[in-house]
């Protein structure tokens, strides 16, 4: 009698290495997401390296070599937060571009929404409350407030063309409707304000209108 038995698959050791891309995402991507939790709870002011690598559960020489600082973990936070808010499907429609007017309404309508919840706006309350003593914290959000304005001067020009309306400074006209967002959001924010969908979108509106108007100088 012939007993079969199963063979034992050699065990295939790993080879020590460089990490594979996917691994290294992975890492940092963890990095980013502990150092925001704990950025949320206790402040950037309040929050260490150190707390980070523990939390985490990774040695120091893991969390330095791919982030040197607590700036360069809340740079990684506002890029990571600049790509979730690119803005290109909020300035188009089923069948196209939309026009200048919709296209900045759909902007506005939708960058409000998203940065009045969740980490988007915990990130914001902590860039205004410890800024004053973090100059790393309002560099970080210029980067963003650039990018934006350079997004909003690309439609525009795009717009003027298809138009056929001459548009002298598009980067000072998006600069102009870009911080006009910010003051409202700010007020909102600083005052813990409520606000409906409906009461921005009227304010919207109204910006927009007020922005439109003097198109004739731009």
């Amino acid at each position: 009698m012939t007993t079969n038995k199963r063979q034992a698959k050699p065990t295939v050791k790993r080879l020590r290495g460089r990490p594979r891309p996917e691994d290294v995402t992975a890492i940092e991507n963890k990095l980013v997401d502990v150092a925001l939790g704990e950025f949320l709870r206790h402040g950037y002011g309040g929050t260490s390296m150190n707390q980070i690598v523990k939390v985490a559960e990774v040695s120091k020489t893991t969390l330095y070599s791919r982030f040197a600082s607590k700036e360069q973990l809340f740079r990684a936070i506002i890029h990571q937060q600049i790509d979730f808010l690119a803005p290109s499907a909020w300035l188009q429609s089923d069948v196209g571009p939309l026009d200048l007017e919709s296209g900045l309404k759909s902007y506005a309508n939708h960058m409000l929404e998203l940065s009045l919840q969740g980490e988007l706006l915990g990130v914001n309350r902590l860039i205004y409350s410890e800024s004053h003593r973090f100059p790393e914290l309002g560099a970080a959000a210029a980067e963003k407030t650039e990018l934006g304005i350079k997004r909003i001067s690309g439609f525009i020009l795009d717009c003027a063309r298809a138009d056929g309306v001459p548009c002298k400074d598009p980067e000072g006209v998006a600069e102009a409707f870009i911080l006009m967002l910010r003051g409202w959001y700010v007020d909102v924010i600083l005052i813990n304000r409520e606000v409906s969908a409906q009461q921005r979108s009227r304010w919207v509106e109204r910006a927009v209108h007020t922005l439109l108007a003097a198109r004739s100088d731009w």
